[in-house]
């Protein structure tokens, strides 16, 4: 899908379906009374409130990086059919378990003797009893506009944030007013905040001139990601979020590109979402999240493990 404008600040359009949000706040409701289930595996849940684009598989697997050397650890990720690009990418650096049913993935973890089991994804689902639960924001889009699916971009209610442990903010903008909003809620949360860091810049050229396509939750916080690191972007195409893009649209991109001398780029999960003869020809930024405070970071997570 892709985010529509109304979703970041109250407007006419987000009033018009701020009643059909009453369906979601009862949703989670219901799921609230859920029974929480405890594990003798420990886990770590790293999800948000908001509609994609939070950073939460970057996030994943910087952890993944951090606790893999003292112990066994996998990623649980729900198998969604559109979400083969993250799937992927997760097991570009780990083992993984992928189940429609999360909880059948923990008991394959369990099974297969796993000490730890990172969830790309699953903060609402409430009938498990997560070690540690950690709640990602784009810097950019904070809350939106605060609303309740469909009238804005949350998928619960802003108030969930007093159950949660960590905060964690990615993007290359500073975002105080959120960092304080989640306070508000929250005074005992942990807040950390990231960038992206591009992992192969030596094997792209900055000097030519790109044409940018992506189909990712923010396509914003990979154009500013160029843009700071020179990139010369003049012309970008972007697609809804885990969009699969078709050959005939990829050709019409190199076509274009062709005719105007441009070199192509996208992201790493694009990237991994071609297949291999749309694959030729395109390039890709490799990123990972630095996380600032690492020491205070990893402390923490060994505390609650």
């Amino acid at each position: 899908m892709r985010k529509p404008n109304f979703w970041l600040n109250k407007n006419i359009i987000s009033y018009f379906f701020y009643p059909f949000s009453l369906i979601t706040f009862l949703i989670n409701k219901i799921k609230n009374y859920s029974t929480r289930n405890e594990y003798s595996i420990k886990t770590i849940c790293i999800g948000n409130i908001n509609v994609g684009g939070t950073g939460k598989t970057s996030l994943a697997i910087e952890i993944y990086k951090i606790l893999n050397k003292k112990s066994k650890i996998v990623f649980i990720k729900k198998n969604y059919a559109d979400q083969i690009d993250e799937i992927k990418l997760l097991k570009k650096h780990g083992n993984i378990e992928i189940n429609k049913n999360r909880i059948n993935a923990l008991q394959n973890a369990l099974s297969n003797k796993y000490q730890i089991a990172i969830f790309d994804d699953g903060l609402q689902q409430k009938n498990i009893n997560y070690d540690i639960k950690i709640l990602c924001f784009n810097s950019d889009e904070g809350f939106g506009n605060e609303f309740l699916l469909p009238a804005g971009p949350l998928r619960e209610s802003i108030d969930e944030i007093k159950k949660y442990d960590i905060a964690f903010i990615n993007g290359e903008k500073r975002n105080k007013k959120l960092y304080y909003k989640i306070k508000s809620i929250n005074k005992n949360i942990k807040i950390f905040e990231g960038k992206y860091i591009p992992k192969n810049l030596n094997k792209l050229n900055r000097k030519k001139k790109y044409y940018m396509f992506c189909g990712i939750g923010n396509p914003d916080e990979f154009k500013n990601t160029l843009k700071k690191y020179k990139f010369n972007i003049k012309y970008k195409t972007i697609f809804p979020d885990h969009y699969k893009i078709s050959s005939d649209e990829i050709g019409k991109i190199k076509k274009f590109s062709l005719k105007k001398k441009l070199s192509i780029i996208t992201t790493e999960k694009d990237y991994l979402r071609l297949n291999r003869s749309q694959r030729k020809n395109i390039n890709y930024l490799a990123t990972s999240l630095k996380i600032n405070k690492i020491k205070e970071f990893k402390k923490i997570l060994s505390s609650k493990l």
